[in-house]
């Protein structure tokens, strides 16, 4: 079931799914209004609408204008659509006047408190914040109500699963709702009512799976995101008040996305670019050199930002692995799938001339090795997934540590093979997955041709102590979902894995 809906999900960029998911949410309210199931009219409902999302394209295509970037359009209709659920609905003209304050501020905040073209602040949150603060509107966060539960929490769990946040999730739940739940007790109500109250009154379900998920406004390792769900959980449940101003939920995502950005790198890596080479017919290895020495880890990745003419909805910034070593300080390397129909960064990526600047806007990932050498290894690469596996193997390489690893790694052809050369002088112990037709291929010396699919059963046969390996899986959604539920027939208990899984 895991490998169908990885397969389903890694079709839809973050974008798409998440605005699906709210459009859901939205169609729902119109109904239930209509049906007098809210206690907001279908005018107040209709007009808020019409207002938050007014407002924040007017915000957002306002400041593209005065700085001639392209507007987001799927962005700005995803802001809307939050501060639609969020506000408090009105049928007046200040109301709505107030709603529409809160748009534009929102849609504004992507471009005026942003750093190196990264906003830092969640736009929704932070246009609810200051129409608070301006008294010209409240957020009332009316999509927690009963009847919008059950979307709200199919809808947020698809959210933390693609975006794999599902910790984050448990640390939050348990600080924001042990908190509440605990004040409710005190209060005299009983735990099983308690915890209804809050998941059917409190916007904790929204606020974690429909805002918090924003990849832009997180801090990139797990532990530091663990960290901003537990402030964020505090105050939410504390709901404490400076002055006259209450610290509603809006305020705990702001300022948890202040402790984010304070976690995160700040400075951005200057990069120049020096070279590619051709790794497949469909796959490139890019050399940048370094203004500084680059510090990470190896199985960590690079946001790369790159502003060009005609840049599509995608945007100007992407994620890529590191496939040069920690020990290499004056270059950093990555490698890409080119073969598909690109998107105008990889496009402007790849047509980059020689000494070109770009920059690194965030290192970041926690798909690492385990520190201690005498644990045996298992590595599962799809395609170029074996970009991580590559710096770690050539860190393993630099620093002389020899350790117990089986790279098994899943082609269509042998064509698609990357890094052949280089694997074959690491010493990799390779288990090589490839349909074949006719005679086997040419393999180098020690490599093993196991079959055209990795299952359960062929990777005992030529790896029987699997069981007892720790496992890295690396590469699609799809390939992910589906390696992972093989190895775990095969007697794995927990797998480490890593996808590129988009904004």
């Amino acid at each position: 079931m895991t490998a169908a809906l990885d397969g389903l999900l890694g079709r839809m960029t973050m974008y798409r799914l998440t605005l699906t998911l709210l459009l859901i949410l939205t169609v729902e309210a119109l109904i239930l209004s209509v049906a007098g199931l809210l206690a907001f009219t279908p005018a107040e409902i209709g007009g808020t609408l019409v207002a938050a999302v007014g407002g924040t394209i007017i915000g957002t295509r306002l400041m593209a204008l005065i700085l001639r970037l392209r507007p987001h359009s799927e962005s700005s209709l995803i802001t809307g659509l939050i501060l639609f659920l969020i506000m408090f609905p009105s049928g007046t003209g200040a109301g709505l006047g107030g709603i529409l304050a809160a748009g534009v501020a929102a849609g504004a905040s992507k471009f005026l408190l942003a750093v190196r073209g990264r906003h830092v602040f969640n736009p929704a949150a932070t246009g609810a914040v200051v129409a608070s603060l301006l008294g010209v509107g409240v957020a009332g966060w009316w999509v927690a109500n009963a009847y919008m539960l059950p979307v709200v929490v199919v809808g947020g769990a698809l959210l933390l699963y693609r975006t794999r946040k599902l910790s984050m999730a448990a640390v939050f739940l348990v600080v924001a709702v042990g908190i509440l739940l605990y004040g409710l007790v005190q209060n005299g109500m009983m735990p099983g009512a308690g915890l209804q109250l809050i998941l059917t009154s409190y916007p904790v379900l929204f606020l974690l799976g429909f805002m918090m998920t924003e990849p832009l406004t997180l801090p990139p390792l797990r532990w530091q995101q663990w960290l901003v769900a537990a402030v964020v959980g505090v105050v939410v449940a504390l709901q404490p008040s400076i002055g006259p101003v209450f610290l509603g939920p809006e305020f705990a995502l702001v300022l948890g996305n202040a402790v984010a950005f304070a976690l995160g790198q700040r400075r951005g890596v200057r990069l120049s670019f020096a070279g590619r080479r051709q790794l497949t017919p469909t796959s490139t290895e890019l050399v940048f050199d370094t203004e500084r020495p680059v510090r990470f880890r190896a199985g960590q990745y690079m946001e790369l930002d790159l502003p060009h003419r005609g840049a599509d909805g995608r945007g100007s910034r992407r994620v890529f692995s590191i496939t040069s070593p920690p020990q290499r300080r004056t270059a950093v390397t990555f490698g890409l799938r080119t073969a598909e129909p690109g998107s105008s960064f990889k496009n402007a990526l790849l047509d980059l001339p020689d000494n070109a600047r770009i920059t690194g806007t965030l290192v970041g990932g926690d798909f690492h090795l385990p520190r201690d050498p005498a644990v045996p290894l298992l590595l599962v690469a799809g395609g170029i997934g074996v970009t991580p596996f590559i710096s770690q193997l050539r860190d393993l390489a630099e620093r002389g540590e020899r350790r117990d690893v089986v790279l098994v790694y899943a082609v269509r052809s042998e064509q698609e093979i990357a890094f052949r050369d280089e694997l074959t002088g690491l010493a990799t112990r390779v288990v090589l997955f490839m349909p074949t037709s006719g005679d086997a291929p040419a393999l180098p010396g020690g490599w093993i041709l196991a079959g055209a699919e990795p299952t359960a059963d062929s990777l005992l046969a030529v790896v029987p102590d699997l069981p007892r390996r720790k496992v890295f899986i690396s590469g699609s959604p799809s390939f992910i979902g589906r390696l992972r539920a093989e190895v775990r027939t095969a007697g794995v208990s927990r797998v480490r894995t890593d996808a590129f899984l988009g904004y």
